[in-house]
């Protein structure tokens, strides 16, 4: 889990990366950026209804996200707001593929630190 210092909560923070932050999907993931002041990155995680009825399924891909994001924190740059959507499908796959698909997103958005020792 997260620390709570890189948690994103306030819904106007959240509001304010989904206005003016930069979108990238990927396969079963969204991912939306946007820098911030601060020095500190902070993530946000949303798993709707569309994706499970069942609040323990979603809790479950939070959970999963969460701890995806955890390990890579340390190869991601500073000051961002991120959020990480889950569409429709997610639920049906294991850990390792969403890894798979939250690097190639990482990628993509270009977040991930250049220096090759981290």
């Amino acid at each position: 889990m997260l620390p709570k210092m890189h948690r994103l909560k306030k819904n106007k923070d959240i509001d304010k990366v989904f206005k003016k932050g930069k979108t990238i999907k990927e396969d079963f993931l969204i991912l939306k950026i946007l820098k911030n002041n601060l020095t500190k990155n902070r993530f946000s995680f949303i798993v709707s209804q569309k994706v499970s009825k069942k609040a323990t399924l979603r809790n479950k891909i939070k959970r999963r996200l969460s701890e995806l994001v955890r390990i890579k924190f340390k190869k991601i740059r500073k000051n961002i707001d991120i959020i990480i959507i889950a569409v429709p499908g997610l639920e049906t796959k294991d850990f390792w593929e969403i890894k798979e698909t939250l690097d190639k997103l990482f990628e993509k958005a270009g977040i991930k630190k250049d220096d090759p020792t981290n």
